[in-house]
């Protein structure tokens, strides 16, 4: 039977470091739900169809290949701002948790990192996180690896962006953002990716353990 790992938080509090960690170290597949909604903004863009429209993007959404995915690609701020559009859409929502839960079944296990994974897409995994961070550490984050990468960022409006994305992801009607009930709370402001991933560690070897 296949093993899931749900994993969920805000943006810039290292949960897609900590999942591709995870993923590599027990051998599981990987999956960044975000990046799902990001290929099918991308998709949109690309055929040049605009992003208002439910049923165009939600054909858009069926025609994602989960395994290709690149992040790099979609990465990009445009897409980010198209994908936050198409992605408040119950239709779109509907098609990529399909698809997503499809991708969960695989063998020998899985990690998926989002917003709704241990809420709405995978309620029945075995162990499910919620890794969080004060938005202060979170925009420093991304100021960081934005001016590491070369390019000039403003720390004051990173700070304000993902002040604002937290009230759009927790305030939506559809799958908001929360930690599932029975989710274990990793609060990543003064932890590094090291110690955060040993923590998740203990929680999944003892959920593994017959």
């Amino acid at each position: 039977m296949t093993f899931i790992i749900a994993i969920d938080g805000p943006a810039a509090a290292g949960k897609g470091t900590l999942s591709r960690r995870i993923a590599e170290d027990y051998g599981f597949h990987h999956l960044d739900t975000g990046l799902t909604y990001r290929a099918t903004a991308k998709a949109l863009l690309d055929a040049d169809l605009p992003l208002d429209d439910e049923l165009l993007a939600e054909e858009m959404a069926r025609e994602v290949e989960l395994a290709g995915l690149d992040r790099s690609v979609l990465s990009v701020h445009s897409v980010g701002e198209a994908a936050s559009k198409i992605a408040v859409m119950p239709l779109v929502r509907q098609a990529l948790v399909e698809a997503q839960r499809a991708f969960s079944k695989r063998e020998p296990g899985t990690v998926l990192d989002g917003r709704d994974i241990g809420t709405v897409v995978c309620p029945d995994a075995p162990v499910k996180l919620y890794v969080t961070a004060s938005p202060d550490v979170r925009a420093r984050r991304r100021f960081d690896e934005i001016v590491a990468s070369g390019i000039p960022a403003d720390y004051l409006e990173i700070l304000a962006d993902i002040i604002k994305r937290d009230e759009r992801d927790m305030g939506r009607a559809d799958s908001p953002l929360r930690p599932a009930d029975d989710a274990h709370l990793l609060d990543t402001s003064e932890m590094s990716i090291e110690a955060a991933f040993l923590a998740a560690k203990s929680i999944i070897d003892a959920a593994l353990k017959p």
